[in-house]
């Protein structure tokens, strides 16, 4: 009976240990099933993942050659190696910057002039006021001037027009436009002198007096004006037309004697090198 009961104690003993050997088995297998699984989707996705980098990497791959393509054509058609378009698009971007920096340069020059003519604008402004008043003293000069020029009758009886006494009431004379005026120096002793379309001689002069004689040669006639006063108008005819030509002597001295012509608009001018040269 004793050895029955160890038998059965050595029994259970035993089953117990195969069971747990069992368990331990199926443990191992368990954890060995779930490894393999665990490990074959680590490598599906890797798998994946990988697949997924080379086509990114194809693609890439693609952009770059087609770019390196473009490039090669274009620098083809330019007629130019990558290297050299590469330095072409560099030289490009930089003269495109000096563009800009060139172009703001030119603004500010440009704003900074439209300043300046601003304020020339203004000082122009006020130099047109200055000439407005120059002009309007001007033509107040220039009538007290006219309002002192006077008419009176010449040597031949015949009611003359206005007559100068001075230059200053010649070009008086001139700007009315009435008559044609020719200025003269005659000098004492000298050739006959042109003047207008006639000839002037002074034969004498009489500084204290204010007297003088002088020969008017015209129509290929000459007359001789003999003790003349200065600003007495000397009048004669000449032209077919018989115009009254009129000559006044203002200054007279020892040696000379100074004045003007005055012959109507519609007298004969002196035949010029132009007009010669124009026949």
């Amino acid at each position: 009976m004793a050895d029955e009961g160890v038998q059965l104690q050595s029994d259970s003993g035993g089953n117990g240990g195969k069971w747990l050997l069992v368990i331990l088995a199926i443990a191992f297998a368990a954890g060995t099933a779930y490894g393999f699984f665990d490990l074959h989707t680590k490598l599906n996705k890797m798998a994946q993942d990988q697949v997924a980098s080379s086509s990114q990497i194809a693609d890439l791959t693609k952009r770059m050659e087609s770019s390196e393509a473009d490039d090669e054509t274009l620098a083809k058609q330019l007629g130019l190696t990558k290297k050299e378009l590469a330095e072409r698009s560099e030289q490009l971007q930089r003269e495109q910057k000096a563009s800009v920096a060139r172009l703001a340069a030119e603004q500010a020059a440009q704003q900074k002039g439209i300043n300046q003519v601003s304020g020339d604008l203004a000082n122009v402004k006020t130099d047109v006021g200055g000439v407005k008043t120059d002009v309007a003293s001007t033509k107040s000069e220039l009538a007290a001037t006219e309002a002192k020029l006077q008419s009176t009758v010449g040597d031949l009886g015949v009611q003359s027009g206005l007559i100068a006494n001075t230059r200053q009431d010649l070009e008086v004379l001139k700007h009315k436009g009435d008559r044609n005026y020719y200025e003269f120096t005659l000098v004492k002793g000298a050739k006959p002198q042109p003047v207008g379309t006639v000839s002037l001689q002074l034969k004498k002069s009489d500084e204290k007096k204010g007297k003088f004689t002088m020969n008017v040669t015209s129509d290929d006639k000459t007359i001789e004006k003999k003790d003349r006063n200065i600003s007495e108008p000397i009048q004669f005819y000449s032209g077919r037309d018989h115009m009254l030509y009129e000559i006044v002597v203002w200054t007279v001295n020892k040696k000379q004697a100074t004045g003007y012509l005055s012959t109507p608009k519609g007298a004969p001018v002196p035949i010029t090198t132009s007009q010669t040269t124009s026949q």
